[in-house]
């Protein structure tokens, strides 16, 4: 008996997940497409992951790095939040998910919105679209090393108030 499948489906993983990445059988779906590249990255299998990415993505794929991210991280579950088209009968869908994940004992939660897409019939990841905490913006201008000094005593920034700090 195998062990259960890290996509979380609750097969196991010679009925779920392990026929993709041994190309054995392909995806059916989007969904069935993206869990088992989720199980790719919680296994290390890099390859998977680039040889099921469209020709674009294939582009700017780095392995070296991927692998690195994939072994690095204790991959600890998937969430599938919402699946728009993406069954056996459509061309394209999109998959929104949050993987969850430990580095140093720290949790993260990575939620994308994925695009797929068949290709010669087959699905490949084609873009996402991450979501994360919006940037801090800054009320104020920023001041530069070498601008005059906000405190008016007519020397640069870096010569005055920025030493003070």
């Amino acid at each position: 008996m195998s062990e259960p499948c890290p996509c979380g489906s609750k097969l196991d993983f010679d009925q779920c997940c392990e026929p993709f990445l041994l190309d054995i059988k392909k995806p059916k779906t989007a969904t069935q497409l993206m869990r088992s590249r989720y199980t790719a990255y919680a296994m290390g299998t890099v390859e998977f992951l680039f040889k099921t990415s469209s020709p674009k993505v294939k582009k700017e794929f780095d392995a070296d790095s991927s692998r690195k991210w994939a072994e690095s991280a204790k991959w600890t579950g998937i969430e599938v939040i919402k699946e728009i088209e993406g069954t056996a009968k459509d061309s394209k869908g999109t998959v929104e998910f949050i993987a969850h994940y430990t580095v140093n004992e720290t949790d993260f939660n990575h939620h994308e919105r994925a695009d797929f897409a068949k290709i010669d019939g087959e699905w490949m990841f084609m873009d996402g679209k991450i979501f994360g905490p919006e940037p801090k913006r800054r009320e104020e201008p920023k001041i530069g090393r070498n601008d005059p000094c906000i405190c008016g005593s007519g020397k640069k920034y870096k010569k005055c108030c920025s030493k003070k700090q």
